[in-house]
């Protein structure tokens, strides 16, 4: 097992030979994730690990999809997905096209729930949705659209209680144990990297979605992201966040009002 000041060592290591920094992370969940590597790799002690890191660019983008790796579902927390069916897209079927953001998508799921909405209220082809994550391989898969069979049955109760009345099956085929959605959601998509921690603005937004990834976050960095989505949400623009995620305590929380008690948040004029 790795300790405190080991993690720290590894902080600064990953920093200084690829510019990488998880010093913003929470380093209870970093820690974890680290573990779980080092035990996955049959390490004996973390000099193994660094030496493998500083010397070999393909474990280091190991060690990267490994830590940042985020689990998510289609309709994660049905009833916020309500709540975007009911009351978020009437506001944005105002607009003459909208622009949305999904930060942290890992591997789509979300981003498929929510071309299903679009599509659904006849919003999807004056649409584009923006889809990043820092993890290449899991944006592979996100542009793929094609998700394991054996999940359908939870998504599709997922969709129901959203407010859903197709058919879910009528989105994808199955074969081969897979389901693959439809090219007419993903031909609305644009998927592409991005570090929440480094990298800055690149449109204007009508809605952003990052949930259940600032959580990994520090306050600082919480801080840092908020003020990313800030200056890239349009005004009247929503913040859309995970369940335990919150502006609230947030300098920037003056600048948004709640929608209802859900985790979304309206941005002032």
């Amino acid at each position: 097992m790795i300790n405190d000041r080991e993690l720290e060592v590894l902080i600064n290591e990953v920093f200084e030979y690829h510019g990488f920094d998880f010093s913003g992370y929470s380093r209870a969940s970093l820690k974890r994730r680290v573990e779980r590597l080092y035990q996955l790799d049959g390490f004996n002690n973390l000099g193994e690990m660094l030496t493998k890191i500083r010397l070999e660019p393909t474990y280091f983008k190991r060690m990267i999809e490994e830590i940042t790796v985020n689990v998510t579902e289609m309709f994660r927390d049905p009833l916020f997905y309500k709540v975007l069916r009911e009351e978020i897209i009437p506001v944005l079927a105002t607009k003459p096209f909208i622009r949305l953001w999904h930060a942290g998508c890992a591997s789509g799921e979300e981003v498929y729930s929510m071309a299903i909405l679009l599509q659904e209220a006849n919003l999807l082809q004056k649409s584009l949705i923006y889809a990043t994550d820092i993890n290449p391989v899991v944006l592979d898969t996100a542009k793929k659209g094609i998700f394991p069979l054996q999940m359908m049955k939870q998504y599709s109760e997922n969709y129901r209680i959203s407010g859903g009345k197709k058919d879910f099956s009528d989105y994808y085929t199955a074969n081969y144990g897979f389901a693959k959605f439809s090219s007419d959601l993903s031909a609305k998509m644009v998927f592409s990297e991005h570090n929440l921690v480094s990298d800055g603005s690149f449109n204007e937004f009508d809605i952003i979605l990052c949930r259940n990834v600032l959580i990994y976050f520090d306050k600082e960095l919480q801080e840092r992201a908020f003020t990313l989505f800030d200056n890239s949400l349009a005004k009247l623009g929503y913040l859309a966040l995970g369940t335990k995620e919150t502006l609230k305590f947030s300098s920037l929380q003056k600048r948004f009002k709640q929608v209802n008690k859900d985790k979304i948040w309206k941005k002032a004029e």
